[in-house]
């Protein structure tokens, strides 16, 4: 079955905010996730300051990373990796692959290609992933995937995981409670808390 989809859920942003942390959350915010794992939660309080959140990611990330993000439809997943695909340099819009399941952008700066998946039909699986036929070798690229939770670990051991959820409260208010949670040797020495001071 699929689900419904509006492209007006995700509005498109300008580059001229920056994250800002919860005010609750202090610079030690990087903490244990469990073995192998260090996370940072962040509030985000517009679409703009998402995509800006996206831009740090991309400084954070290289060839063969998989970052899969959780989140209800229309929470900003899109949005971040918008912000993502902007900060690696990549060819094409960024919009939501819900009907096409992947995109790959490609660099435009020599770096490594987007790729870009909607794991929401997929059953899991790197089989799954290859059979897509995409025209890029994944540990080349950078691989984001969205509803990809319990679907796409077996892609690799390390992984970024993004959880992105609506602050309690007005349900109009663009507030976004982010947790970006390392996973695996690859991110044990990340400085995720640089996604803090983005754009300061």
């Amino acid at each position: 079955m699929e689900r419904p989809h509006s492209p007006a859920a995700e509005p498109t942003v300008t580059p001229e905010h920056a994250v800002t942390p919860d005010p609750a959350v202090t610079p030690d915010a990087v903490a244990s996730g469990g073995p192998g794992a260090a996370s940072l939660v962040l509030t985000v309080d517009s679409p703009e300051r998402m995509r800006e959140l996206g831009l740090g990611l991309a400084a954070l990330v290289r060839p063969g990373d998989l970052v899969m993000l959780t989140g209800e439809l229309g929470a900003g997943k899109t949005t971040l990796t918008r912000g993502l695909g902007e900060g690696l340099g990549v060819r094409g819009a960024v919009t939501s692959p819900t009907f096409v399941i992947a995109r790959v952008h490609p660099s435009l700066v020599d770096g490594p290609p987007l790729v870009h998946v909607d794991a929401y039909r997929l059953g899991g699986g790197l089989d799954e992933m290859e059979d897509l036929d995409l025209d890029v070798s994944l540990p080349d690229s950078v691989v984001v995937v969205e509803w990809g939770e319990g679907k796409v670990e077996e892609l690799s051991d390390d992984r970024l995981h993004v959880v992105i959820d609506r602050v309690v409260g007005d349900t109009d208010d663009d507030r976004r409670q982010v947790t970006v949670t390392g996973v695996g040797e690859r991110w044990a020495g990340a400085d995720l808390g640089s996604l803090v001071h983005r754009g300061r």
